[in-house]
């Protein structure tokens, strides 16, 4: 029986969209089952729908033979009408001189906005993804304004910098990417996100004895994540392949069984895990069992790691406290 899965994409004029526009289209069978069908919406402001118009006719002229139905808009409140996923990609950019409260007060109107709609108007088994940056605070509102949608429904994309710190790894230990497991991003999407090479295997093997460099690990390694997104816009502004592969990733995690051993990075609400605020939105290793997402317990943290968790969770809270100064959130 053919099953539409009825997805929104926010932002849908811009690069990341485009891109992940066409991905989807193309791996909709493979995140979601033979059966599936897409029902793509996509959602920008007015002016923008004429170049929606053009990557609608794009999509059409590729014949996904997944591709069930396409719809532009600039209405929220259209474009999440019985949405199964949401992915949230639209934001207000950051120009340089820009004041940080200017860009917040902006960007979360949007958010809550697209909040309030994805309340009143998403599918009972919706679920949000953000990748619009500050996209741990952006996620965050657009929960608060959605009180109907369980909190566990909703996600700030941290599987890029997941993905880069694999890349770095296996470099490093001269290893195919396939063979690195556990590799852990908490906290903030931002410079404070802390990549966490501590848990990891690499061929089944304790990181610490195939990469015996401990000061590489706990400086460089975290810089080079931490900094990968500002090299690559220096030389290419335009970037969003990288991006909308972690989407896409993201949501193949969030619909399959994590594979033994192994588990992913994604922002989710904190329910005091690790002593991260409850109801925080923080990025935790997960893993998927038959369709429940849940955070990996257990993990016993050292000194170095409990003050890099520190130091981001006071980045979020600081956050936190400037939305709600702005009325964002209760």
């Amino acid at each position: 029986m053919i099953r539409p899965v009825k997805i929104a994409i926010s932002g849908a004029a811009g690069h990341i969209s485009y891109v992940s526009s066409f991905k989807l289209a193309d791996k909709v069978k493979k995140i979601f089952g033979p059966d599936a069908r897409l029902d793509l919406r996509l959602l920008d402001l007015e002016a923008n729908l004429p170049a929606l118009t053009g990557v609608a006719k794009e999509l059409e002229d590729c014949a996904f033979d997944s591709l069930q139905d396409i719809s532009i808009t600039h209405n929220p409140k259209k474009a999440f009408i019985d949405a199964n996923y949401a992915i949230l990609i639209g934001s207000i950019p950051h120009p340089l001189g820009t004041l940080r409260s200017d860009l917040l007060e902006k960007n979360g109107k949007i958010f809550a906005t697209q909040g309030d709609a994805l309340n009143e108007n998403a599918a009972d088994d919706i679920r949000i993804l953000t990748v619009a940056n500050p996209c741990n605070l952006n996620t965050l509102i657009a929960m608060h304004h959605a009180p109907r949608i369980p909190r566990e429904r909703f996600y700030a994309l941290t599987g890029l910098s997941h993905m880069r710190g694999i890349v770095q790894l296996a470099k490093k230990a001269n290893v195919d990417t396939t063979e690195i497991k556990n590799m852990i991003v908490w906290g903030n999407r931002s410079s404070t996100e802390f990549p966490d090479a501590t848990q990891v295997t690499i061929k089944g093997k304790p990181v610490l004895d195939i990469i015996k460099d401990r000061d590489w690990l706990q400086n460089e390694f975290i810089h080079l994540i931490r900094t990968r997104g500002v090299e690559v816009m220096k030389v290419r502004p335009n970037t969003s392949e990288s991006a909308a592969h972690a989407i896409i990733n993201s949501l193949y995690n969030l619909t399959h069984d994590t594979a033994p051993g192994d588990c992913y990075s994604i922002g989710i609400c904190s329910q005091g895990q690790y002593g991260i605020d409850e109801g925080m939105i923080f990025s935790f290793p997960c893993r998927t069992s038959q369709g429940k997402v849940s955070i990996v317990d257990g993990i016993e943290l050292d000194d170095f790691q409990k003050s890099q968790l520190k130091a981001t969770l006071e980045e979020i809270r600081s956050d936190y406290k400037a939305a709600k100064d702005l009325k964002f959130i209760d």
